[in-house]
């Protein structure tokens, strides 16, 4: 394992310390450097330049601003409408408002019809109106197909554009199919950036994309170096601090997560980003819940409700507010309360399947499984209407999250056999796809739920199998661990059950947690 956690708090602690200061730094420093060419006058070149750095690192409102200060420097400078129309996108791996489309539909018919003074930029404008275009007919992933269709033409005709180079890595990521185990797309974009990595050093696009480029399982490890330069490169951006716990999270680093995110909802919060503290926050929540460090994570979801002023249109906040409350349930076993977690009505249906899911698997294993019956049911219309809306990747989920809930209702029901043929076709049907960006997992893994079925079964070496193919997917989550360490004691393999007993202790440390899964970690090894 690559050893990181000194490198990281340097850079942490300095974020921290400058976190004050980052309304009186004058704009545009301390987000790294890019300059993108353009046609326009030498003082809105200036500004589009100051624009592409909020820009590169997701912060859309003061993007769009700068766009718009570049028009009023110079009204022909017809590219800053495309500079509008990217951050009317928002994150371009969630879905885009409605009103946000709405309104980048009409930036790019304004650039279009003002018209740029160079071929390269009208095809840049030209080439994101396809991601707007037939936005009321068309899905978002339908459009991302025809946006990566339009870049794989533009890179071609500019090979040596970095800027152009790298908007095309990052229509490769956003357009790649979660279904797709080679990565294909993503390895072409990671061929592209980093050369211009070495090139550009201090591109935040450029880190940031790597991140996004091995938010996989398989590729994460290849994603740490760029998630610790683009903290340092965009120390003041609130989402270049919580970029680098994606690569964490996938591999399993809880207090190099922890630390990124505290710096990246302090910043959000002082530059009044409420989707971006929520969504730090989130990540945050989970990385606690695999130390054991509970009160913590109390502590943090009460402060995330406390929190006004998200854009309910995008599913950033809505999205961390619901998960968090429902993974502090789940995550510790807490059956009795995910069973009466409120479920707060949200513009997503996947959002609010969240807290159903929790409910149905907290009443099944409280045993009550007429009560689980009525969120199953909730899963399945909530499946239905998002399939209707064609939206498939998130159909698919509920429809995992649905069956995971049926299989425990089965379960206690006594149909043990079916039960557990039910959730092993919704484990091998979630390793089939990838999780979306804006969450840092599922729930709770369906192999993992698997494992603990199989517990309650005595089936100890089945459960041992499936808690480590868990544990390859999602490493060092801490009911994994102890799911396997329990598993292989029972199968009478003691070596390897010390062998998961130690890496929970060595993973936690000595905090004074009430978990059981640390304190049965602790007894074992102290009978040793």
């Amino acid at each position: 394992m690559l050893k990181i956690p000194l490198t990281l708090a340097a850079t942490v602690a300095f974020g921290t310390a400058m976190t004050q200061q980052v309304c009186a730094q004058p704009e545009g420093q301390r987000l790294g450097a890019v300059h993108f060419d353009t046609s326009c006058s030498v003082d809105a070149q200036k500004t589009f330049n100051q624009a592409m750095l909020y820009q590169h690192s997701f912060w859309y409102r003061a993007s769009k601003k700068l766009f718009e200060d570049a028009l009023k420097a110079d009204p022909s400078c017809a590219i800053a409408y495309w500079g509008i129309a990217q951050s009317l996108l928002a994150n371009p791996f969630n879905p885009t408002p409605a009103k946000n489309l709405a309104e980048g539909l009409a930036a790019i018919e304004q650039g279009k019809r003002l018209g740029a003074q160079t071929q390269r930029e009208n095809d840049l404008i030209a080439a994101v109106g396809a991601y707007y275009a037939n936005f009321d007919s068309l899905d978002q992933r339908t459009r991302s197909q025809a946006y990566v269709k339009a870049m794989d033409d533009v890179a071609a005709r500019y090979p040596g554009d970095d800027e152009v180079q790298i908007y095309y890595a990052l229509a490769l990521n956003i357009a790649a199919a979660p279904t797709d185990k080679t990565y294909a797309s993503q390895l072409k974009a990671a061929t592209i950036l980093e050369p211009i990595a070495q090139r550009r050093p201090q591109h935040p696009g450029v880190a940031h994309y790597l991140i996004h480029t091995y938010d996989y399982p398989a590729l994460a490890q290849k994603g740490l170096d760029a998630a610790l330069r683009y903290a340092k490169i965009a120390e003041a951006a609130p989402h270049a601090q919580h970029m680098p716990s994606h690569i964490f999270t996938r591999v399993g680093y809880w207090r190099e997560s922890i630390a990124s995110n505290a710096v990246a909802a302090k910043l959000a919060k002082d530059g009044r980003e409420p989707d971006d503290e929520l969504h730090a926050s989130d990540y945050m929540v989970y990385a606690y819940l695999q130390l054991g460090r509970d009160r913590e994570a109390r502590a943090l979801i009460d402060d995330m409700n406390t929190v006004t002023g998200y854009n309910a249109e995008r599913n950033t906040g809505p999205f961390a507010l619901a998960a968090s409350s429902a993974r502090y349930v789940v995550e510790r076993g807490d059956w009795a309360r995910a069973a009466q977690l409120e479920v707060r009505p949200w513009k997503f249906g996947y959002v609010e399947a969240i807290g159903h899911l929790a409910r149905a698997i907290g009443a099944a294993r409280s045993g009550h499984p007429e009560a689980a019956k009525a969120d199953v049911a909730k899963l399945a219309e909530l499946r239905d209407k998002l399939r209707e809306a064609k939206d498939v990747y998130w159909s698919q989920q509920v429809d995992i999250q649905a069956q995971i809930a049926s299989s425990w209702v089965l379960f206690v029901e006594g149909k043990h056999t079916e039960a557990l043929n039910a959730l092993s076709a919704a484990a091998d049907a979630e390793d089939q796809t990838e999780k979306a960006s804006v969450t840092p997992g599922p729930l709770a893994p369906a192999r993992e739920l698997f494992g603990a079925m199989l517990m309650e079964r005595a089936m100890a070496r089945e459960a041992l199998a499936a808690f480590e193919a868990a544990l390859a997917k999602e490493p060092n989550r801490l009911n994994g661990l102890a799911g396997a360490a329990r598993a292989a004691e029972l199968s009478g393999d003691k070596v390897k059950a010390k062998v998961y007993y130690d890496k929970i202790l060595a993973m936690v440390g000595d905090i004074d947690s009430t978990r059981p899964e640390i304190g049965d970690a602790r007894a074992f090894l102290k009978k040793l």
